[in-house]
């Protein structure tokens, strides 16, 4: 009777962990989906990189409506996928995103990388101060009422980083990039409060000169 006591316990407990392990790997799936309604930093990333690869001009706000379906699908169209305007696993990975256990998006574009690539492809070879800088004026511009009030916001609106337009973003970031990024997200600011920045011998835009001087660091003029 002892036996088969300990059996039954045994069965039982089986049971229940397969059953445990069965939840586990649904929920996986479902959070690694990304459809109309859904919100978070995950389809914000998505956002992010339908705006770059031009299949999305809607606002980047973590929010997957109409827009950001349609502009799934698009992509999905191009890229040979079911166009069925929802980003689950083979949507993703052609996106370039994967999914940790919990199905939390794990991506390049979060808010230190992001802004670490900016800083290297626009502030290469600057002062690690002038690039500190860089970050500070992006981040600057999230707090004024005339920018967008988000990082990925800021980064892709149209004409305002040439490296968005000449593929610079998009080139190995460099370690100091990344150390000046985290700085300035702590709340560094070499520049002054500087919402703007340009390269007198590279600028092109004659109007950027008439923007007030906050200071000079490397190669670049820092204004309000």
């Amino acid at each position: 009777m002892g036996k088969h006591r300990k059996r039954l316990l045994w069965s039982l407990a089986l049971i229940f962990g397969l059953n445990i392990l069965i939840i586990t790997l649904v929920q996986t799936a479902q959070a690694a989906t990304y459809r109309q309604g859904s919100s978070g930093q995950a389809v914000r990333t998505i956002q992010e990189k339908l705006v770059r690869w031009g299949y999305f001009d809607g606002p980047v706000d973590g929010i997957y409506g109409s827009k950001t379906e349609a502009a799934v699908k698009k992509f999905q169209q191009k890229n040979g996928l079911t166009a069925d305007g929802v980003a689950g696993t083979a949507t993703l990975k052609a996106l370039g995103m994967t999914t940790t256990e919990n199905g939390a998006s794990s991506s390049q574009s979060n808010s230190v990388d992001l802004l670490a690539r900016v800083i290297s492809a626009e502030a290469r070879g600057e002062p690690y101060s002038g690039q500190v800088a860089v970050g500070a004026v992006i981040l600057n511009r999230v707090s004024h009422p005339s920018f967008p009030n988000t990082i990925a916001g800021v980064v892709y609106q149209p004409g305002a980083f040439s490296c968005m337009d000449d593929g610079q973003i998009d080139q190995p970031v460099a370690e100091s990039s990344i150390r000046a990024a985290r700085e300035a997200l702590n709340g560094a600011d070499p520049s002054g409060g500087a919402i703007y920045y340009f390269n007198p011998s590279t600028a092109t835009s004659g109007w950027i000169w008439s923007r007030p001087l906050i200071k000079v660091i490397g190669n670049h003029r820092f204004c309000s």
